[in-house]
């Protein structure tokens, strides 16, 4: 498994809380713009780096549009999560989902989000065409981004067989899918699909399912968001598994 030494600023009251009680987080520096801001977060570690910083700096550094709160951390993206590790969870029912180029950071964190709330296990990405771990895909995902490991393969194609050989069936969701989302008997292990917005899944991703599936809409807007498409489903699969 490849070790990310990759590092960037996270901000944001949520991630940082939720990376700051991660243990498995490697972070080099706390970077705060008043004693107020630091009252809110969990009691610091002795030997973790602090310093305060003015308006000034969190523009320039995190760009004026990142709604930062007067916080950031600088430290390591985590560690993918690796098969083995996957395999090694004992539990009847399980979901993984699986992103076929969905590129847009806002959008994966969004998913990473809803994820941790219906109990996904891991998210899986292409190394290309995928977001990296960043401050943007971090303030979206809202500190779940520390509860929801993410898989990342070369080939997505590979990620998948993968995931079958230890028991993942794949359900991918297309406009041409051949049931309702509403009809699946969702049990087991479960791998929920999603194409880019407007492409879709690509034709040897939609080879590579054991099911298609649809959402049921209006017939005049059958479009929607992908992170909007991958929440109704994960909720679905998670009643289910209930």
């Amino acid at each position: 498994m490849k070790h990310h030494t990759s590092k960037y600023f996270m901000y944001g009251i949520h991630p940082c809380t939720a990376a700051l009680n991660n243990p498995d987080r490697q972070i080099e520096e706390v970077i705060y713009s008043s004693d107020k801001i630091l009252e809110k977060l969990p009691p610091l570690p002795r030997s973790l780096k602090t310093r305060q910083a003015d308006k000034n700096w969190f523009d320039k550094t995190l760009g004026q549009e990142a709604v930062h709160q007067g916080i950031a951390l600088r430290l390591s993206a985590l560690d993918p999560l690796g098969i083995n590790d996957l395999a090694s969870i004992e539990m009847p029912n399980q979901l993984v989902v699986i992103l076929d180029q969905v590129s847009d950071p806002h959008n994966v964190g969004a998913i990473i989000r809803t994820a941790a709330a219906f109990g996904a296990k891991a998210l899986v990405m292409t190394d290309r065409h995928a977001p990296e771990e960043t401050g943007v895909l971090a303030k979206s995902a809202s500190g779940a981004l520390e509860l929801v490991p993410i898989m990342r393969y070369a080939n997505l194609a590979n990620a998948i067989q993968e995931l079958k050989d230890i028991g993942f069936w794949m359900y991918g969701f297309a406009e041409s899918g051949t049931q309702f989302l509403s009809e699946v008997k969702f049990s087991g292990k479960v791998g929920l699909i999603m194409g880019a917005e407007g492409s879709g899944m690509r034709e040897l991703t939609k080879k590579n399912c054991d099911f298609l599936v649809k959402l049921e809409t209006a017939d005049q807007f059958s479009t929607l968001n992908v992170s909007n498409a991958a929440a109704i489903a994960m909720h679905q699969v998670f009643t289910r598994f209930r």
